[in-house]
């Protein structure tokens, strides 16, 4: 053991927040837009497009984070691409984050009234104006909590790129450990910043969720 837990330390774990939260923003913006196609391929008419999202998400879904890390990071390199531990995690987290949100919006989406549809029909809309104009901005409303409540998830998950060397909080954590070795108290420091990242979103998903609800009561 070579000293004590230092200011040096704190520092460092709150410099490794950064990275966790740039990975997060980078797998939610990147797993959003390829959601929305996700969810755009699942509501199709044409049923082969369907049922090939549907197995999309039901295999990333029954796929552990963990080895879609490895598959991305271990096996490219096997071919002979060397991805960086940044590129490779947030790769895997998109990915999965696609499956996620895109079954989520799909579920808001089929959620909204029929007569909603019907009216559109028959004010002679076609079925993307119906989408952009009607039913997403009604359906966003709705996705909005669940949407946030899987954001707090997500933050949380990025601990497991620490497993292919990305610095992010878990990772820091776990450098500083191996040097004073003070596992208590590191690790307490790392989820109570994980805490303090999550627990305001959470707390907002809630909010939003209860308002929604106000009329169903």
């Amino acid at each position: 053991m070579s000293g004590g837990f230092t200011t040096s330390h704190f520092v460092y774990l709150v410099q490794s927040i950064g990275w966790t939260l740039a990975l997060s923003a980078l797998a939610f913006v990147l797993g959003g837009i390829g959601g929305f196609g996700v969810m755009l391929a699942r509501i199709s008419p044409r049923v082969w497009l369907s049922r090939v999202a549907l197995v999309y998400i039901e295999a990333i879904q029954g796929i552990p984070l963990l080895i879609l890390l490895f598959i991305v990071y271990f096996g490219l390199s096997v071919y002979g691409y060397q991805v960086p531990a940044l590129v490779a995690a947030g790769m895997a987290l998109m990915v999965y984050s696609s499956a996620y949100l895109g079954d989520i919006w799909r579920g808001c989406i089929e959620a909204m009234p029929k007569p909603q549809w019907e009216a559109s029909e028959c004010l002679s809309l076609s079925r993307w104006q119906t989408l952009r104009l009607v039913i997403i901005p009604q359906a966003m409303r709705l996705a909005l909590p669940p949407t946030v409540g899987f954001l707090v998830q997500l933050i949380k998950m990025t601990s497991l790129a620490s497993v292919i060397g990305f610095i992010e909080l878990t990772r820091a954590g776990q450098i500083i450990n191996n040097s004073i070795f003070q596992p208590f108290l590191i690790f307490g420091l790392v989820g109570a910043f994980y805490f303090v990242l999550c627990y305001p979103l959470s707390r907002w998903s809630q909010s939003m969720e209860n308002k929604l609800n106000v009329s169903n009561r």
